[in-house]
């Protein structure tokens, strides 16, 4: 009898465990694990696979899934693209825009679906953005047109390679720049401005005939690294001599070129650090966190006397 009625006690804890486990299996859901878009502008850039890259480490570091889309450097593509991840219902969006104007209307439409959206290395210049991570290009343009300057002993002729009109990158790398060479250095001349859109085969299609109207060119500033490289090419195939090549983002040919004395500096960007906070703030903001509107990437000038 005893026997018995210890075997019923057993049975009825048994019971009873079962039972709380199962109560708070229903009362404590898992967890959901946030998925947040990227769109980026381009993949042929290595600046922007490199940023890619960050983000991803970040994602899989915070255990988050990372949706990446490319635009191809097409305003239409990248509509398309952040309406694909609004229909899609991630929780947020990071984008590199194409074009500081034309990407308002859909991050309008994201603001419309309550999608947090974060802008990367590039603004906008509407819709509600939760925070801008990008350097200080004006800063960076300013730190290109000094170093440009002081080689060139404050006197020559220069050429300014421009990137994609109408992003924010292209017009406030140029502002630093514009503004720093007038101010600092009155007897440089900016002899030609040339739209090659962030690209280096344009870049050396744009110099070729920029070398063929200029007979004296001192200095380039580029305002990125494949424009610049595209332009050393050019030079070396017309056999022009003598000219100081300055780019901006430091990517890996670009330290190659600078190590083999073809390129004098470089404004150096962090694209992968860019990536990992735009991750690492999408998460903040999905937890309910207070985050900066702009949360500014530092810069540094590599020249041959620093390259890592």
């Amino acid at each position: 009898m005893k026997k018995m009625k210890k075997f019923v006690i057993i049975a009825l804890s048994l019971v009873l465990v079962v039972s709380l486990v199962t109560s708070c299996a229903k009362t404590t859901p898992t967890a959901k694990k946030p998925t947040l878009g990227l769109v980026l502008s381009t993949l042929t850039n290595p600046f922007f696979v490199t940023l890619l890259d960050g983000a991803q480490e970040e994602a899989k570091t915070s255990g988050v899934t990372l949706i990446a889309m490319d635009s191809q450097n097409d305003s239409a593509k990248e509509a398309s693209n952040i309406e694909d991840l609004i229909s899609r219902k991630v929780d947020a969006i990071l984008v590199n825009p194409t074009d500081a104007d034309a990407v308002v209307p859909s991050i309008k439409k994201a603001n419309d679906a309550n999608i947090p959206v974060i802008t990367i290395d590039r603004a906008a210049n509407g819709g509600v953005v939760v925070s801008h991570i990008a350097s200080d290009n004006v800063a960076g343009g300013k730190m290109a047109a000094e170093f440009l300057g002081k080689a060139l002993n404050g006197k020559g002729k220069v050429v300014e390679l421009q990137g994609i009109a109408g992003t924010s990158a292209a017009r406030d790398r140029g502002t630093g720049f514009d503004t720093t060479m007038a101010k600092e250095f009155p007897d440089i001349q900016i002899i030609a401005r040339q739209t090659a859109d962030f690209d280096r085969a344009k870049g050396l299609s744009v110099f070729e005939n920029i070398l063929t109207a200029q007979p004296m060119i001192d200095g380039v500033f580029a305002q990125n690294d494949e424009m610049v490289l595209g332009a050393i090419q050019a030079a070396e195939a017309a056999k022009r001599t003598g000219i100081t090549f300055v780019g901006y983002d430091a990517v890996d040919d670009a330290i190659t070129a600078i190590k083999g004395g073809k390129l004098a500096a470089t404004v150096q960007q962090q694209p992968a650090v860019m990536g990992k906070l735009g991750v690492e703030t999408a998460v903040n903001a999905l937890n309910g966190q207070t985050v900066d509107k702009f949360i500014p990437v530092p810069l540094n000038l590599v020249t041959k006397e620093n390259t890592p």
